[in-house]
């Protein structure tokens, strides 16, 4: 049974470990991970989980371990994950119990990275695995920065899901900060080569494990040195791996996750600063890069001379207007909880929110044309009207329709028209954008 982290993903780094080891004999869950919560209790310096989540949440306690786990019973096992908010930390663990099996799986993150540039914290860890693998016959077990194990390719190293699950870690596809390599694995390889590794530590488990921590610091993998280091420890391990080709694409890596200042257009950095946290954390310094260069190009949806009512009712067509937008409001103010306040600002939120959902291209064409684009219209020139002083100019045909500001009029239906035809339009065609260019000409 899977725990599921309930904390939304967040901007940074992390220190991402893995463990995966058989369970004793004993029977009772609570009683299989009481060597673990006493090595996490002992060594989780300034970062230790303060809440339990099973069915509810609780105040971290022993007790609140033992009553998750019982609501997360089931017959294949248990499980259980615990939290803590500042510094971001999330811990599942997750019990496979007899008869189906008998394993425990640990997935820790903890936010900063860099709470792991101390050494006596560094310490504290090292201390802490070899506590858990004193008491669990580990087969494999990881920690390192997340988004560097991610440019990695873990966990499938170039294979396909099927191979991956079915061998999992069944040979040194990667060296990371700290490795814990099960006996298996170790007499694989050959012990007495793993216990040669040039690295940090070597030290060999008592029960037949060996621990592999590459460099003092885990903050640290990054640098050059330590680059290198883990360079040399890799190729010793497989020798059938050049060693320039392997520093070479890990000083790839480094690169990869060198900051960048984000410089977004200006009209679009409210929007764009919000999408880099959507992808991967090894793919947003890259993203930041090609949103810096991206220009939208300047709104074309725009008349310097209105075109003359050629309705016979104006009233009752702004009404439909209204309705179309008040729809849209229906439709998304609980996940666009600005949307009631028909602002600037809710026009970024909708903007984003189209985008993160790819709208225009998971939803039917019909839809999005009869319902989502006229309704967008009619909101986005609900919000010229009400923040620039807008007149409303309505025509027979909904893309002909404007809203005067100033010396120009603007055409919200055709522009709602253009930006939900996919997710780059979303961007290129943006209601965010399409606001600031009215606003600057509303003199």
């Amino acid at each position: 049974m899977k725990a599921m982290s309930s904390l939304e993903p967040k901007a940074g780094d992390r220190l991402r470990f893995l463990l995966d080891g058989a369970l004793g004999h004993r029977a009772e869950s609570d009683t299989e991970l009481t060597p673990f919560l006493a090595a996490l209790e002992s060594h989780a310096e300034g970062w230790m989980p303060d809440v339990v989540k099973g069915a509810q949440r609780r105040k971290y306690s022993r007790a609140s371990i033992k009553k998750a786990l019982e609501e997360q019973r089931d017959e294949h096992g248990t499980s259980v994950a615990l939290y803590r908010v500042q510094p971001l930390v999330e811990l599942t663990l997750d019990l496979d119990l007899p008869p189906s099996g008998n394993q425990l799986s640990c997935s820790l993150g903890v936010q900063p990275l860099s709470l792991f540039s101390e050494r006596g914290r560094c310490l504290m860890f090292l201390d802490m695995i070899r506590t858990l693998a004193a008491h669990y016959l580990v087969d494999y077990a990881m920690a390192h920065g997340m988004a560097d194990r991610q440019l990695a390719g873990v966990p499938y190293f170039g294979r396909d899901e099927k191979a991956s699950r079915r061998d999992g870690f069944d040979k040194i596809y990667e060296v990371f900060w700290l490795n814990v390599f099960g006996p298996k694995l170790v007499e694989g390889v050959g012990r007495e080569r793993v216990l040669s590794t040039p690295a940090h530590l070597v030290e060999e488990l008592p029960n037949g494990s060996v621990l592999l921590v590459l460099w003092p610091t885990a903050a640290d993998f990054a640098r050059d040195e330590a680059r290198v280091a883990q360079a040399r420890a890799h190729v010793h391990l497989r020798p059938d791996l050049d060693f320039d080709t392997v520093l070479r694409t890990l000083r790839e890596r480094s690169a990869a996750l060198v900051p960048v200042e984000p410089r977004f257009h200006p009209d679009l950095a409210p929007l764009l600063s919000r999408l880099p946290d959507a992808f991967a954390i090894s793919e947003r310094q890259r993203k930041i890069a090609e949103l810096n260069a991206f220009r939208p190009p300047a709104p074309e949806e725009w008349l310097p001379v209105a075109l003359p009512s050629d309705v016979g009712n104006p009233e009752r067509v702004l009404t439909s207007y209204g309705d179309l937008s008040e729809g849209l409001v229906a439709a998304l103010h609980t996940k666009v909880p600005s949307i009631m306040a028909a602002t600037p600002e809710s026009l970024t939120d909708l903007d984003f929110h189209f985008w993160r959902e790819n709208f225009p291209e998971r939803y039917k064409r019909d839809l999005i044309d009869g319902h989502t684009a006229p309704a967008v219209g009619a909101y986005l020139g609900d919000v010229l009207v009400k923040h620039l002083n807008g007149e409303w100019l309505p025509r027979r045909k909904l893309e002909e329709s404007q809203v005067r500001v100033g010396q120009r009029v603007w055409l919200p239906f055709l522009r709602a028209r253009r930006y939900m035809q996919s997710r780059q339009s979303l961007l290129d065609s943006s209601l965010t954008q399409f606001f600031r260019e009215a606003e600057r000409h509303r003199a």
